[in-house]
């Protein structure tokens, strides 16, 4: 489905003549597709599709932040930022803390965790709720945190 999106964003940018967006765009696809064809699949799943378009974001985050500290290239930034914000057009939105504190509580209470030994499950259960919309780093702490509490 995202990556149908992906396609018809791209042909209509090719349409009306966008030239970075379809590089951009191009450059999407391709990756897309050497992801479809070293999993041996004809497309991939949304989550799949996210988890590429995340690293890409985190990519072009990393370029960005190098590129600040060695000097202004005013050119490079701009087309960085678009690239980010059309990368963020197709991400869905990150969860809030409070959300994931009901998902983190929620699957506590459903896998029966008692101690700090059971995070690995918790942690596991809980990204796969998330379903992309929030990073280990900060599920991390809310976990430890209520495990710990139990204990």
């Amino acid at each position: 489905m995202l990556e149908e999106i992906i396609y018809k964003d791209y042909i209509t940018a090719l349409k009306s003549k966008e030239k970075a967006k379809v590089e951009f765009l191009s450059f999407i696809r391709a990756e897309l597709k050497n992801r479809a064809i070293f999993l041996k699949k004809e497309k991939l799943e949304d989550s799949q599709v996210i988890e590429i378009l995340k690293k890409q974001k985190k990519k072009l985050s990393e370029l960005k932040d190098s590129l600040a500290n060695k000097g202004p290239r005013q050119d490079i930034l701009e087309k960085l930022n678009y690239e980010m914000s059309l990368l963020e057009g197709y991400l869905p939105s990150p969860l809030s803390k409070e959300e994931v504190v009901e998902i983190v509580e929620a699957v506590i209470k459903e896998l029966g965790a008692s101690s700090l030994r059971d995070m690995g499950k918790v942690m596991g259960a809980v990204l796969k709720k998330a379903g992309g919309r929030a990073e280990p780093k900060d599920i991390a702490p809310i976990v430890k945190e209520k495990l710990t509490n139990l204990s």
